[in-house]
């Protein structure tokens, strides 16, 4: 419960609506390659057997697919929400790298 309420607490920070409206239609959605020059990461927080052991795991791709590397690090944090964000934060600081 009180991870649950840590999560309401941060979504509430954020803004984020938790009761979004009617779903209007399903639009199908693909991976595409990111275009020239660009990179895309893909992202996910995870909680292991434990709550209090937490990673966040990135994959990189360039130009066509290309792989370019993972990022995998375990987190000393409370939920996998908030591992999430500090994924998000992370491959960021290395995107610009």
């Amino acid at each position: 419960m009180k991870n649950d309420m840590l999560d309401f607490n941060v979504i509430k920070f954020f803004g984020i609506n938790t009761c979004p409206g009617k779903v209007l239609r399903l639009l199908p959605v693909r991976w595409e390659f990111p275009s020239p020059g660009w990179v895309k990461i893909n992202t996910d927080g995870a909680a292991k057997e434990y709550p209090s052991l937490t990673t966040c795991e990135s994959i990189f791709h360039g130009n066509m697919g290309k792989f370019i590397g993972p990022l995998s690090e375990f987190l000393k944090v409370q939920t996998v929400m908030i591992a999430q964000f500090y994924g998000i934060i992370h491959v960021v600081e290395e995107a610009q790298k």
